[in-house]
């Protein structure tokens, strides 16, 4: 290697799952992932569960490369792309408001889109709409069904700040979507053309404002990245947060940007965002139309609630059936119930929520993180055709915690559960081994008792037989597959021991231990 040109850079990180106690279920917009309710979060440790993502730049990779848990993706994928593109760019352009969207009236970005890209509009609206906007001066044609749009209503200057406000016009059928601007994009276009964010483009802008250091490598150089989770992936557990938040952050590293990242993760997959700080995080749902404020802050830190624990009820690590992007697109769609939990009930959930954090009220934490997380799912069986996440073992763990509650006139603990069978119990560290010793009880391990408490220790405890006549359940051997101890943890992480790298010095995966 040449030393002088630095040909390989690598850089290796590791980023957290994270585990939303008010849920996020829903798009305003599928291109920019803006969810229709903002959502509060606790950033689990990574002593226990991480994704850890290795990135590499050369000037001798002929092309971008990524490698999710030993197989090699399609590195085209959309949602890779979001955060990888710099200079390909499909038509995601700023957009003009229309006003609020029938669907979801508090939620200013769920209306019809104008996306510019070489001097083309591109019309988009939600299913039923009736209504888009369309930002060039004078008549566009559509090209599908060749109708006249009319000409919209330009406001003056003093309306609008100087830049013509856009209006209403009626939408012509759904073959008619793509409509010829008149006017030539960066010439007197009335909408500011503006490609989303990537770590590339992050690093271009950096480099053009001459106010820092330049990255390390020319941005033309190509990218291999490897990513591993220690963890079930696709089975409810957040891995999709964990990975996209790992890669947005190694690439950042290694393109040598330091901005906020809350964009870029959330565009690979919504709560990525959530991942980029340890404690408890919110993610803000935003109102802009360009999703510039729909990002990622810190409730407060992992230091902040020491005693509280969290215990992962593993019941199934296989994929599950309905993906968490499809299952919220038809709920969306489909359910009347997520709009009134979005625009009724989350609000007022999401600063009860952040006062109990603050205050460290586990009762009022833990029934609020149940309460949302019995509507959420409720929300998917309110979807047609309905989706269920939870399975019979599910429901018993639920009946299990709500015995245990009753039992002790308090909340003791507190379930949730995300897209998928598994259980997220949060508890304070006093109640864990009781818990422990009641889960072993309802679920008996079949063969790996010795494997069945991963994670932090926990000392042995017995269970009373008052508390073992309370808990009325029939053991399922086997229903919990193990447990996962573990507590708050930080945001993350960049290791410096070279030893951690998943590529070798060719970029190529190392060969498995």
């Amino acid at each position: 290697m040449a030393s002088e040109e630095k040909p390989l850079v690598v850089v290796t990180c590791t980023a957290p799952v994270n585990i939303a106690v008010i849920k996020y279920w829903g798009k305003r917009d599928e291109d920019l992932v803006l969810p229709i309710n903002s959502s509060l979060s606790v950033t689990l440790h990574q002593d226990q569960l991480k994704t850890t993502t290795t990135a590499a730049i050369s000037k001798d990779f002929t092309e971008d490369r990524i490698w999710l848990n030993g197989r090699e993706e399609d590195v085209g994928q959309p949602r890779l792309q979001a955060c990888l593109r710099e200079s390909e760019w499909d038509p995601a352009g700023d957009v003009c408001d229309t006003g609020p969207s029938p669907s979801f009236p508090s939620a200013p970005s769920s209306v019809c889109r104008v996306r510019v890209h070489r001097g083309c509009c591109w019309l988009r609206r939600p299913p039923g709409e009736g209504a888009a906007c369309e930002h060039g001066r004078g008549r566009g044609r559509g090209r599908g069904g060749g109708r006249d749009l009319p000409s919209p209503r330009r406001a003056s200057a003093g309306e609008a700040g100087g830049r013509g406000r856009l209006s209403a016009v009626p939408l012509p059928p759904p073959d008619s979507r793509r409509v010829r601007c008149q006017e030539q994009v960066g010439a007197t276009c009335p909408v500011a053309v503006s490609p989303p964010p990537s770590v590339r483009r992050l690093a271009r802008k950096r480099r053009s404002t001459g106010d820092e250091d330049p990255p390390p490598l020319s941005l033309s150089y190509k990218v291999h990245v490897a990513s591993v989770n220690n963890f079930p992936t696709a089975a409810g557990l957040a891995s999709s947060a964990a990975g996209y938040a790992c890669l947005a952050y190694a690439l950042a590293r290694v393109y040598g940007v330091d901005s906020d990242l809350s964009e870029v993760a959330r565009r690979g997959s919504g709560s990525a965002c959530r991942s980029l700080y340890g404690g408890f995080v919110e993610w803000q749902m935003g109102e802009r139309a360009d999703g510039k404020d729909s990002v990622a802050r810190q409730v407060a830190p992992e230091s902040h609630w020491p005693a509280l624990r969290v215990l992962i009820l593993v019941v199934s690590a296989e994929r599950k059936l309905m993906g968490s992007t499809a299952g919220m697109q038809t709920s969306v769609e489909t359910s009347p119930l997520l709009r009134f939990r979005a625009e009724a009930v989350v609000p007022g959930r999401m600063v009860e929520m952040t006062h109990c954090v603050r205050e460290r009220d586990f009762q009022g934490f833990g029934r609020l993180t149940m309460k949302d997380s019995n509507q959420f799912h409720a929300t998917c069986l309110d979807t047609f055709p309905p989706i269920s996440y939870l399975s019979d073992i599910s429901r018993r763990i639920i009946r299990l915690v709500h015995c245990f509650n009753a039992h002790h006139g308090q909340t003791k603990v507190a379930y949730t559960f995300d897209a998928g069978p598994n259980a997220v119990v949060f508890t304070l560290d006093d109640t864990v081994p009781e818990f422990v010793a009641a889960v072993r009880h309802c679920f008996p391990p079949e063969s790996n008792g010795d494997k069945f408490l991963k994670g932090l220790p926990v000392r042995p405890a017995s269970l009373s037989d008052e508390l073992r006549a309370a808990l009325d359940v029939d053991p399922t051997p086997g229903g919990v597959k193990y447990i996962i101890a573990t507590q708050v943890g930080p945001g993350p992480q960049t290791l410096d021991d070279p030893h951690a790298h998943l590529l070798g010095p060719d970029g190529l995966p190392k060969p498995a231990a």
